[in-house]
């Protein structure tokens, strides 16, 4: 069985949008390094990456989280994570992940694209 990963992009409210789905390993993110770096290149200072869909994440998808973290914050842009919890749903493997590495706090979480793309929502708690 091949190992995917498949990444999309649309615009939302001035901020990029990529969503991620499939297993995000040493294998595939590259792939997701590589989108977000497109983002960067093209202008784009606030992005979203939407892990919903992610059924899978090793420390290599966890060290292109904290990289795009760095990038992010080196060029004064912003980045968010949309995790959708620990509800047994797809995505909910990041989050534990996450939490289990103690880098969750690192991050501004939401719960879906529209509390992400609105400016004066908060983040959820870490």
């Amino acid at each position: 069985m091949a190992v995917t990963l498949e990444v999309t992009f649309e615009e939302r409210g001035g901020w990029a949008v990529l969503r991620v789905a499939g297993e995000l390993d040493l294998l595939t993110s590259p792939v997701l390094r590589r989108r977000v770096h497109d983002a960067v290149a093209d202008g784009r200072h606030d992005l979203v990456l939407d892990l919903s869909e992610v059924v899978f994440c090793d420390s290599s998808g966890v060290g292109v989280l904290i990289a795009t973290r760095r990038l992010m914050r080196s060029c004064r842009g912003r980045l968010r994570l949309i995790l959708p919890g620990r509800n047994g749903t797809q995505g909910a493997h990041v989050e534990r992940v996450l939490a289990a590495l103690g880098v969750r706090r690192l991050f501004d979480v939401r719960p879906d694209v529209t509390s992400a793309t609105e400016d004066d929502s908060r983040p959820l708690s870490a």
